[in-house]
């Protein structure tokens, strides 16, 4: 299951199917932003509900942007972005009307509970900097230093019951990446590099407990 478990993060890099920008480092204080109650953010082209407006609470997928959740299927957190509709349990009737689907690399996870929550820094539910996107980490040039986290609760029956939860931030910007490690400017181990900018925090396995723990602390709001 850790191997499996693994795998599945490596994957789940939160691009949550919008094809949503990155921003820039703005200096206004007070942006003029668009929220999704305003009702023009919408789903981006390629998307199987491309054109349609974002709304506040969860869509078909699973996203609930607005409240930064998904609750879902982890297929369905890729299978909208491929322009694929949600997948609702029953195999033989979703590949009898997608027959393609059962090519996607996500598709052997369909069965698999996932549970997503992140911050604003993360991916907020505004547009303050106009590009018609969903902002992450605005006001900072990349995810380094923005104090976005980010947490995945995973869990099926697939060869027994199991579940997986872990906790993920970004790095803080005096912070260094050594070994594949992420360590506090005063050297304490922050945890291990994932996507790169992130840090794993804390683990915690169905019938291990906690597998990890960051010696800097499992809490959210230092980094």
């Amino acid at each position: 299951m850790k191997n499996k478990v693994s795998g599945l993060l490596l994957t789940l890099v939160l691009v949550l199917t919008l094809g949503l920008a990155t921003t820039t480092s703005i200096g206004a204080a007070k942006p003029d932003c668009t929220r999704i109650q305003d009702g023009v953010l919408t789903y981006s082209t390629g998307h199987y509900l491309a054109g349609e407006p974002l709304q506040v609470g969860y869509d078909i997928f699973g996203y609930n942007y607005q409240s930064h959740m998904f609750k879902g299927s982890y297929v369905n957190v890729y299978l909208g972005g491929d322009g694929f509709p949600p997948y609702e349990g029953d195999t033989d009737a979703y590949l009898a009307d997608n027959p393609s689907a059962e090519d996607h690399w996500a598709w052997p996870y369909r069965d698999t509970k996932l549970l997503m929550k992140w911050n604003d820094a993360w991916l907020s539910n505004k547009d303050c900097d106009g590009d018609g996107k969903l902002d992450k980490h605005y006001g900072y040039d990349s995810y380094i230093g923005s104090g976005a986290w980010e947490t995945n609760h995973m869990w099926g029956n697939d060869d027994g019951k199991w579940s997986y939860f872990t906790k993920i931030v970004a790095a803080p910007a005096d912070a260094e990446s050594i070994g594949g490690i992420w360590y506090a400017a005063d050297g304490t181990e922050i945890g291990p590099v994932i996507w790169g900018a992130f840090a794993t925090i804390q683990e915690v396995e169905s019938g291990l407990g906690a597998t990890y723990v960051s010696p800097s602390g499992p809490g959210f709001g230092k980094w």
